[in-house]
């Protein structure tokens, strides 16, 4: 643990928060995005941003695999549980998400669906070994960070002969998301002068993918770990660039990520996987090259080819701001559902069920510390 302690030194916090009181100009704003909702926890749990002078603010991104999966994605997936004999297997947030009607993957279990929740993609596997005779579907998403688990996954089922085995793939890609978010203009738009990058995600693809957002936009990026020592050093990076005019990729997170990335992992992907056309994202629509599917030489484990599905298109709950909130434009309190009734017990949409969505965050550090709205619950 004493590694973990000392990137939560209080003393060391308490002098990064003075060092960046005195060199955050009062006259300008700084408005510093953390993609990955890892950060925002991390934001919240340890009280960054109250650390912060009232100048410089963080601005929640859509760094969070479950909250940007569209409705339509969890409406397939129920749908491909009960209009097919099959077991579908899931990681635990996801059996929580609302779908169309506020149907979930667990109620539908409840009424009879074979839906599992897993661990890692080895529970996958270990569940078609047992039951050869029946079909098996892993319901996978997330960002690169937990993309190569599946492509393994995939190339094992392969080499044992695991024709029961399955994918239904939804791993979506960080750098188009974020070229979306800096080309949004007008009222669905962020302002933003700074970006945390995501660590764990980098750790996979380095840190050069991100160059475009310094040169194309001129937003420096610093790449920041989750400790709450390295989101506060990130944030005084970036207000250093900020103040001499410079606009770079920095990474803060050397321990470990590396500006070329993990080449092995990359290279599992580049085999297994090719890059969808287009996918939809909660928040930010049908984007370009942002996901990926099964390439065609494991086309045959692809199980939106395998079993195919109708759904009925899907309608955000009313009055739910989840998208504005994952484009950095609202913040939870902006959002009237939010603590009445909206809570992790009864979520309304996705930001308040996954372990690393804002209105989780909000809720479950912050809900106290944040004006109370009309109608919302204060606790």
């Amino acid at each position: 643990m004493r590694y973990i302690d000392e990137f939560r030194d209080q003393r060391l916090a308490r002098r990064l928060a003075k060092t960046i009181a005195a060199e955050a100009q009062p006259s300008r704003e700084y408005r510093l995005m953390e993609f990955c909702g890892g950060h925002t926890h991390a934001i919240f749990r340890y009280g960054v941003q109250h650390l912060m002078p009232p100048n410089v603010r963080f601005v929640h991104g859509p760094g969070c695999p479950v909250c940007v999966l569209p409705m339509a994605c969890i409406d397939q997936a129920i749908a491909l549980a009960t209009q097919h004999p099959v077991t579908l297997c899931t990681y635990g947030d996801l059996m929580r998400v609302p779908a169309s009607e506020r149907k979930t993957l667990l109620k539908a279990k409840a009424e009879g669906a074979d839906i599992r929740m897993v661990y890692s993609t080895q529970d996958v596997l270990r569940i078609a070994r047992h039951q050869p005779h029946r079909q098996v579907v892993f319901f996978a998403i997330g960002f690169e960070t937990t993309t190569p688990p599946t492509a393994v996954a995939v190339k094992v089922a392969r080499s044992e002969g695991l024709d029961n085995f399955s994918v239904f793939c939804n791993h979506v890609l960080t750098p188009p998301a974020l070229r979306t978010i800096l080309s949004a203009a007008g009222p669905r738009g962020a302002r933003l002068d700074g970006i945390l990058g995501p660590s764990h995600v980098s750790t996979l693809i380095g840190s050069r993918p991100y160059w475009f957002v310094a040169q194309e936009f001129g937003i420096p990026v610093v790449i920041a770990g989750f400790e709450p020592l390295d989101v506060m050093q990130s944030a005084l990076m970036l207000v250093r660039q900020l103040n001499e005019g410079r606009c770079e990729v920095e990474n803060q997170y050397t321990r470990a990520v590396t500006e070329a990335g993990n080449r092995k992992a990359q290279a599992l992907m580049d085999e297994v996987f090719q890059v969808r056309a287009r996918f939809e994202w909660r928040g930010l629509g049908i984007l370009p090259d942002s996901a990926l599917t099964l390439g065609e030489a494991y086309a045959d484990l692809d199980a939106e080819r395998r079993f195919p599905t109708q759904v009925a298109a899907a309608r955000e709950v009313r009055g739910c701001e989840c998208p504005a909130i994952l484009r950095g434009v609202k913040q939870p309190t902006d959002c009237r559902l939010f603590g009445n009734p909206c809570t992790p017990e009864n979520p309304m949409g996705s930001c308040m069920v996954s372990s690393e969505g804002a209105c989780a965050a909000y809720w479950s550090y912050g809900r106290l510390r944040e004006p109370a709205r009309a109608g919302a619950a204060t606790g």
